[in-house]
């Protein structure tokens, strides 16, 4: 049976070919995926930077997935989604286009529908027990204080 460490480099770079076209990724899964091989770190240079020349590894283009995705999908908010992007060493520049993913009036209206949606689960409680719900509910999800307050100021 093989292990990890028979694999030769063009096999270990197969399989990260593999996992960055499963989903797009960022250098820092990549890197975390290599180091599960045990090779030499010159070895693991010359991997990611075959991987970035064959399109396989492309931070711009997993910046702006990364931004659709969490915002159509998961409701976040600017915030929120910057934040994940710095915690995976994105840079300012990727992040930057990875927001130009999200239309102004889009934004306006997802927060308008996710507001919506928490509102009515929390039918049965006072106003100031919503609007203390709704402001947590809404800053964990990482939209901006200013947005939240005036939406809040509605209830």
């Amino acid at each position: 049976m093989m292990n990890k460490n028979d694999l030769t480099i063009k096999e270990i770079e197969g399989k990260l070919q593999y996992y960055c076209s499963y989903q797009d990724r960022c250098h820092k899964e990549v890197i975390q995926k290599l180091k599960t091989f045990r090779i030499d770190s010159h070895q693991s240079q010359e991997v990611i930077s075959n991987l970035i020349k064959e399109n396989y590894l492309n931070e711009t283009r997993f910046s702006k997935s990364f931004v659709r995705g969490k915002f159509n999908i998961k409701n976040w908010g600017k915030v929120r989604i910057i934040n994940e992007l710095k915690q995976r060493n994105i840079s300012p520049y990727n992040i930057t286009h990875g927001l130009k993913e999200i239309e102004e009036g889009d934004y306006l209206n997802k927060l308008e529908e996710v507001f919506n949606k928490k509102l009515s689960s929390l039918e049965n409680l006072s106003t100031t027990l919503k609007k203390k719900k709704m402001i947590s509910y809404l800053l964990y999800r990482g939209w901006e204080s200013n947005l939240i307050y005036s939406k809040t100021n509605e209830i």
